[in-house]
């Protein structure tokens, strides 16, 4: 693994600021030497063409004298036959500067490196033509060219500057990454201090409104439902081994009364009080085990199905000791799993079995898109503020376990997971009489041709 990728992310976003810095100070420092440079040969021009006027003008009246040096600027003087009658002493022996032949009233300028005349150096040259009454005579006159840094007094304090800028970039986005990136070192503290057994623990929440604040809240809140969703878990194991414990208990203390006396034992007796205990024990795992499907997402595979035929079915061979009373709206059409809808209705009829006093009524309707199925009985009924819990898992209200104590409390929760599972609802609602759980499935869409 390479430097980079061991590096902390405050390092390596440190190093992308300094490294934009640096690029935004370069092109401005080229910007920058780019514009006064071209502003100095601009200038310099201008005045390597007011020389050549002025040597011009005397040109004009004689041949001037260039026996004495100029410093910075070298001239060759031109007859119209092209022979150099004067030039200064940098020159006099010297091939012409340019070939250049510009227009009578115009100069041209070329820019000559490391040619025969210039060696091991630059110069900006202007050829000038002169009128004069034997013909055209020419004027080259030449000058340094500038180097790519102007000058020292230009670069040396544009390098100074650039240093500074990008230090000072590396160091504050250093600091400043710091200082945001500081919230993640508490959470990231914090979730190390997080177990399986300890989930009370929540990350600090950053003061200011940004995304490490959105991350520290739904972080906290993954936590409560992660914490919810343990205690929900212990809970159920905890409701679980409890009610698994009761059987087994039964079981144990059955096998004991008969083993102290084993000739005078009632075995058949015995044999049938076990048989009672097995089977409230294998209810109680068929339920744990839907539980456990249903909690895992595992869900048959969907079709579409009759639920009038399915009720009308489980409805006939169905054997209650109250009068069963049905009103099924003919051919209402669903799309979900026949095994799991049946698992569903019988749940809530065993519900109404255990309630009712005569009568379970059983209704199926479709209304707007949705089809109602509703089991009614005419028990006690479910107070209003017992209508949400009866769901839960494991709850049993007191006159349930009076009637029913070998119930298991999971039959009202798996119908309610499984109404879900087919994008339904399943509640208690008002009645005028008795409990009324009202399930609402989505009405199947047939296709038209």
């Amino acid at each position: 693994m390479s430097w980079w990728h061991r590096s902390s992310i405050r390092f390596r976003l440190a190093v992308v600021a300094t490294a934009v810095m640096a690029l935004l100070c370069t092109a401005m420092a080229v910007f920058i030497v780019v514009m006064v440079r071209q502003t100095a040969i601009d200038q310099r021009t201008e005045q390597l063409f007011a020389n050549a006027m002025s040597i011009g003008a005397q040109l004009r009246q004689n041949v001037p004298d260039l026996s004495e040096s100029n410093p910075g600027q070298v001239v060759q003087v031109f007859d119209p036959t092209g022979t150099m009658v004067a030039a200064t002493p940098e020159m006099a022996d010297s091939p012409p500067m340019t070939g250049l032949r510009p227009e009578p009233g115009t100069y041209e300028t070329t820019t000559t490196c490391d040619a025969q005349v210039f060696p091991g150096g630059c110069m900006i040259v202007l050829a000038y033509p002169v009128h004069r009454d034997d013909g055209v005579w020419r004027l080259n006159v030449a000058v340094p060219a500038l180097p790519w840094y102007v000058s020292p007094q230009l670069i040396v304090p544009l390098t100074v500057t650039w240093v500074l800028m990008v230090g000072a970039a590396g160091v504050g986005s250093y600091r400043i990454v710091g200082k945001t990136l500081q919230p993640v070192g508490g959470i990231t503290g914090t979730l190390r201090r997080i177990t399986s057994s300890d989930l009370r623990h929540r990350v600090p929440v950053p003061k200011y409104h940004d995304e490490l604040r959105d991350l520290a809240e739904t972080a906290n809140r993954t936590l409560d439902r992660t914490e919810r969703a343990v205690e929900k878990q212990l809970r159920f194991a905890s409701d679980a081994s409890h009610d698994l414990r009761s059987p087994l208990t039964a079981i144990r203390t059955r096998l004991e009364e008969a083993m102290m006396d084993p000739e005078d034992a009632d075995w058949p007796r015995t044999g049938e009080a076990l048989l009672d205990s097995v089977d409230r024990m294998q209810a109680l795992v068929d339920d744990l085990l839907q539980v456990a499907r249903l909690d895992a997402g595992v869900c048959c595979r969907k079709a579409p199905i009759d639920l009038t035929e399915l009720v009308s079915g489980e409805l006939k061979h169905r054997r209650t000791r109250t009068e069963l009373r049905q009103c099924l709206a003919p051919g209402v059409m669903v799309e979900g799993s026949r095994i799991e809808l049946t698992r569903l209705l019988n749940n809530l009829l065993d519900n109404a079995e255990r309630h009712a006093v005569s009568q379970i009524t059983v209704s199926l309707t479709r209304n707007a898109g949705q089809v109602v199925l509703e089991v009614g009985d005419d028990g006690e009924g479910i107070a209003p503020d017992q209508r949400e819990a009866v769901f839960q898992r494991f709850t049993r209200l007191e006159a349930s376990r009076v009637r029913d104590p070998g119930g298991t409390g999971l039959g009202l929760s798996i119908a309610r997971q499984l109404a879900q599972a087919h994008g339904g609802t399943l509640s208690a609602e008002d009645s005028d009489r008795g409990a009324r759980l009202v399930l609402s499935l989505p009405a199947l869409v047939e296709k038209q041709d």
